[in-house]
């Protein structure tokens, strides 16, 4: 960890990287560039659910993967941090107003995350076509016998709809292109000509479900979208169609997902991600041959946690040089007085760092 003299920026980063002997879990995050830029920084003294005050108090930023963000991060913290950089791109597990309130810039990463998620996407859905669950069980049971029941279903050609068209999406978009297979997404926010160049239809969400032969969730958790995908909208898939997803257990309701793979009123499903994470051993779920599990770590690569170590690093440094980085999620912050204040403060240090532009 970084130990640079004079050096007045300091940066917590959550112990939840780390295992029981200390070793960084993830690889490497790309903490070596702080290093580089003369940046004093430290795992925090305790691994915790929830960052407090007491936790992050006198620290200019944060770089974390999962404790939760709440007003209760800032009471009592003299000098709460600058900056929380999520490894990561959902941040539903922050309180983006009380940050805001205390002037507190949240950055995600999704220029780390994009690659990986959209390839953990692809490798899903080939997974649930070509039922490697089951066929999996086969052969470690010795039912070799019984393959003639798991006829797989090719991708080509196919109809893929997609819930939500953001980055990650039109990556996938891009690595299914091969594959000759017809788009259609649901996203209220991207732009029809941003569709159109892409080659995707845009449709409402039950067209969507409904035409769809895999139905990937790919949308950011919120109120809007939690059980966006229920039981009403699960009818309307057909038969031969699955669902996956890869982006928040909520945006799925996940007993009425159970229901319909239990009835086979769909064919099958792919889930990185669960309601209750994780779940509970009696979920129906973990004995349904026609469900594809992962938890919540399909996309744990050596490139995602460069690329989203990278991404979180440069926000750091941006803001140790007084700048403000990409990737701000709580955008109203950007006109607090006590946020320019301490940026202010940040660009005439004589030590601070050239920045990730440097």
């Amino acid at each position: 960890m970084g130990t640079a003299s004079g050096s007045e920026f300091t940066v917590g980063v959550s112990r939840d990287f780390l295992d029981a002997d200390g070793r960084n879990v993830w690889g490497d995050i790309r903490l070596g560039d702080l290093d580089a830029a003369g940046v004093d920084w430290h795992y925090l003294p305790r691994d915790t659910a929830e960052l407090l005050g007491s936790d992050v108090d006198g620290l200019d930023a944060v770089l974390f993967a999962g404790p939760a963000v709440t007003a209760r991060t800032f009471e009592g913290a003299v000098r709460p941090p600058l900056l929380l950089a999520r490894f990561g791109v959902g941040y539903d597990a922050v309180d983006l107003d009380a940050c805001t309130r205390n002037g507190a810039l949240v950055t995600i990463t999704p220029d780390g995350a994009r690659r990986p998620v959209a390839t953990a996407a692809l490798t899903l859905l080939l997974s649930v076509l070509h039922n490697v669950t089951a066929k999996d069980r086969l052969v470690r049971e010795g039912r070799w016998a019984e393959k003639e029941q798991w006829m797989g279903l090719g991708l080509t050609g196919r109809r893929i709809g997609l819930i939500g068209l953001g980055n990650t999406a039109r990556d996938l978009v891009g690595l299914l292109r091969p594959f000759e297979v017809d788009l259609v997404a649901y996203d209220p926010y991207c732009p029809p000509e941003t569709a159109a160049a892409l080659g995707v239809g845009l449709a409402d969400v039950d067209t969507v479900m409904a035409q769809a032969d895999a139905v990937i969730v790919m949308c950011a958790l919120t109120e809007e979208t939690r059980h966006l995908v229920d039981a009403r909208r699960l009818a309307l898939m057909k038969p031969t169609a699955v669902l996956l997803n890869v982006a928040r257990g909520p945006i799925v309701d996940e007993a009425a997902l159970i229901e319909a793979l239990r009835i086979r009123r769909i064919r099958g499903a792919g889930l990185d991600v669960f309601e209750s994470e994780p779940p509970a051993p009696d979920n129906p779920l973990l004995g349904m041959d026609n469900v594809v599990l992962s938890p919540h770590a399909l996309a744990w690569t050596d490139e995602m946690s460069a690329g989203n170590g990278g991404s979180a690093v440069r926000a750091v440094l941006e803001v140790a040089a007084g700048r403000v980085p990409p990737f701000v999620v709580n955008r109203d912050v950007l006109g607090s007085p006590q946020l320019a204040e301490r940026l202010a403060e940040l660009t005439t240090r004589p030590d601070a760092p050239a920045g990730a532009g440097a």
